[in-house]
């Protein structure tokens, strides 16, 4: 962890073109992270040049993709609500918040396109990771087996219980339903929802080695994230993000 933000350099580095970092409450957004808009920011990089313009957008647990192909504006608001942000414009920063559900970072260095997606247990039994993968192939050329994906802090399978109408759209969305559970009576289990989404990936093209997964549950370690399971109300919410640097 550097600078209050988790990163990982397996998934992608400064040689690839794209930075990326997964955020903790220690990481306080700026005004332009928590606006539901596109404005101008900087991206704490010396060697930065041109202003990052920072996309930040209404969430809504969902499955819906925002796509940007076009040159972003600085000030530009954008209705509506998503869920996955793409793009393959560069010195565009594309930003999710959370404080339980899973962010997830996905680029592909050779299509150059990157995606960030916001996967709370609605979204990720919807298949929304599958559908934006979906996405960046239609839309981008981006193949799986090149495609790089991280999967950042949420709750845990240690803290996140659920109850029968979870399990019950789990059952009708995820064949593999039961890998992904830990039964612990009255109809209730114990969900790992980075594993869901880990196996949604795989099950999409994606070599396991291009999987990485920060191994942290936010409910257990309340000196670096928020969570809303723990907290009973949002405090906080922490903001990740990836963009590309060059073109």
């Amino acid at each position: 962890m550097v600078h209050g933000v988790i990163t990982l350099p397996a998934f992608a580095n400064r040689r690839d073109g794209v930075r990326h970092f997964f955020g903790t409450r220690h990481r306080p957004a700026s005004p332009a992270l928590e606006a539901t808009s596109v404005t101008q920011g900087t991206l704490d990089d010396p060697a930065a040049g041109d202003p990052v313009a920072v996309v930040s957008v209404k969430q809504v647990h969902g499955t819906e993709a925002l796509v940007l192909e076009r040159p972003v504006k600085v000030g530009e608001t954008i209705a509506g609500g998503w869920d996955a942000l793409i793009t393959n414009r560069p010195r565009v920063l594309l930003t999710v918040r959370t404080a339980d559900c899973v962010p997830v970072l996905v680029h592909d260095p050779m299509a150059k396109v990157v995606a960030a997606v916001h996967a709370g247990w609605r979204g990720a039994v919807a298949g929304i990771l599958p559908k934006t993968l979906s996405i960046l192939r239609g839309r981008f050329g981006s193949e799986p087996r090149r495609m790089r994906i991280g999967i950042g802090p949420s709750v845990g399978p240690c803290c996140y219980e659920v109850d029968e109408p979870v399990l019950e759209k789990l059952r009708a969305g995820f064949p593999d339903w039961r890998t992904v559970i830990r039964e612990v009576g009255g109809k209730k289990a114990m969900l790992d929802l980075k594993d869901l989404l880990w196996r949604q990936a795989a099950s999409a093209g994606v070599p396991e080695e291009q999987i990485r997964t920060v191994r942290v549950c936010t409910v257990c370690h309340p000196a670096l994230f928020y969570s809303y399971r723990r907290e009973g109300t949002v405090l906080g919410t922490m903001v990740s993000g990836i963009m590309r640097v060059r073109p």
